[in-house]
């Protein structure tokens, strides 16, 4: 999606300008962008659940480091590299952080920002924010994005991975638009006892 805020940015590592954001076919949940992408990101975190009274988990949020991953398109990396990276991740120790991880096999990998959760603006519940405030637009106030669901679908992988989303900014310039794809992991256990202390459950996406 467009970023009002890039114009103040460092330049990123490679050009995304060319990047086409790939959907599955014959489905309808999920409308293509109708502006160039500003930024593709590998999500590194865990996502959230708390057990709710009818024995289910719920999802209350999501936190995770975002790479940049726009050089690796027109490799075959691009697509495969939430699935490899999540194979590691899945099996890291408690103690290793994604920066950690994702240096191991770059090196010195360029931090776009984070993603976590926020109280929804438009009321209750909770909303999910990419912020780039302290990472690649540091000192950029305004360069966060807040999102609203507009489109949610079945991970073609299977039921293990999260939902592909698409949605709209709702507060902030770093963006207008926000996809997640290209999902691996996340998804909780079928059911749950009441009284569960809250679960994180290891994930990795493109953003």
């Amino acid at each position: 999606a467009s970023v009002a805020v890039s114009q103040a940015a460092p330049p990123l590592s490679c050009n995304v300008s060319d990047i086409v954001l790939t959907l599955p076919a014959n489905q309808t949940h999920l409308t293509p962008p109708n502006a160039t992408l500003s930024y593709v990101a590998l999500g590194v975190g865990v996502q959230n659940y708390t057990c709710s009274n009818t024995s289910t988990w719920i999802n209350v949020g999501a936190v995770a480091d975002l790479f940049d991953i726009s050089c690796l398109y027109n490799t075959p990396l691009f697509n495969t590299i939430p699935n490899i990276t999540f194979a590691a991740w899945n099996i890291t120790p408690a103690s290793v952080i994604p920066l950690e991880l994702i240096s191991a096999f770059s090196g010195d990998p360029v931090v776009l920002g984070q993603h976590y959760y926020v109280p929804n603006p438009a009321g209750s519940g909770v909303s999910p924010k990419w912020d780039f405030t302290s990472a690649r637009l540091k000192g950029h106030s305004d360069a966060y994005a807040i999102g609203a669901r507009v489109g949610d679908l079945p991970a073609p992988t299977g039921p293990a991975d999260i939902d592909w989303v698409q949605l709209n900014v709702v507060q902030g310039d770093l963006a207008t638009v926000v996809y997640r794809t290209q999902t691996r992991g996340g998804q909780p256990p079928a059911s749950c006892a009441p009284g569960s202390p809250l679960l994180s459950v290891r994930y990795t996406s493109q953003y």
